[in-house]
């Protein structure tokens, strides 16, 4: 098909604005990744840093070596493990029972859980839920409150009412109950879509933050945000507390900027290498339960 030199140069025109507005866009990023890079000595003397004359880790063995720091990376890393498992199976076990025609209760369960989506309790009531449940100050705090979401629920019931009947009723015939069923025809079948809402759990819970300021009082269970929130906050103000004063202090005297840059990076490098892996399965995963017909 010949393209006419109007509709060239409107192309020209828009992927060159794309393109300076992602270039806009990046300049952040990179300017974080520069500086937690850039040699402290270097850093002081310029207010501007574009590239560094002189490369240094210095800002990332300091991280590395706050044990802090290396804990809540731990507690971070075991939410979003163990809380994404946990959170997969509760949210597809429950939107399969809902998708079956034959589930007792089935309307009641399906308002109680649209009500939640149009009404939340607010932070009292959550709170004094999970201190009524005996999990203040554990890790079992940050991970039951998000252990599933209406929406997901939703989506992943509408997606097992896309599944026919047959697949089911075939499995019975071979002997299966209703939890071989799910667990060996239907929750296979579904590997795209868990694969992409098993990523924005793991995400959750590699970001969680404000239920860690609430239900956790111990310095060994605070997840990473809230630790370095705690850095961020005591580079910026100097404010004194005994919990975090240990972290900053160090004999070569780092420029606050460039450990927060690098606290920055090391705590959005796991997503960003994991996001690849899984972004084939975000298209299939998220539409193929989104529209029935």
């Amino acid at each position: 098909m010949h393209k006419s030199l109007g509709y060239k140069v409107t192309n020209g025109i828009i992927y060159t604005a794309l393109g300076l507005i992602g270039l806009i866009t990046l300049l952040p990023f990179l300017y974080v990744i520069v500086v937690s890079f850039t040699d402290p000595s270097e850093y002081l003397r310029k207010s501007l840093i574009i590239i560094p004359e002189k490369w240094s880790l210095s800002s990332y063995k300091y991280i590395l070596s706050t044990p802090m720091f290396m804990r809540s990376l731990g507690v971070s890393g075991f939410l979003a493990v163990v809380g994404s498992a946990i959170g997969i199976i509760v949210t597809s076990a429950l939107a399969y029972a809902l998708s079956r025609r034959r589930f007792f209760g089935k309307k009641f369960f399906l308002v109680a859980i649209l009500m939640t989506m149009l009404f939340n309790p607010g932070m009292i009531p959550n709170f004094l839920l999970v201190e009524s449940l005996g999990l203040i100050d554990t890790v079992w705090s940050l991970i039951l409150p998000a252990i599933t979401s209406a929406w997901y629920v939703f989506l992943m019931r509408n997606f097992y009412q896309e599944l026919p009947e047959e697949l089911e009723e075939a499995a019975k015939i071979d002997g299966c109950n209703d939890i071989g069923v799910f667990f060996r025809i239907m929750f296979p079948i579904s590997m795209p879509a868990v694969a992409a809402f098993g990523l924005f759990f793991a995400v959750g819970f590699w970001n969680t933050y404000f239920n860690g300021v609430l239900y956790i009082n111990s310095d060994e269970l605070r997840p990473m945000q809230v630790v370095l929130q705690m850095m961020l906050i005591q580079a910026s103000t100097n404010i004194a507390d005994p919990s975090v004063a240990a972290m900053l202090q160090s004999e070569q005297m780092l420029p606050p900027e460039t450990i927060k840059m690098a606290a920055v990076v090391v705590a959005s490098l796991p997503i960003i290498m994991v996001y690849p892996f899984l972004q084939k399965y975000f298209v299939k995963g998220m539409l193929v339960g989104s529209v029935k017909g």
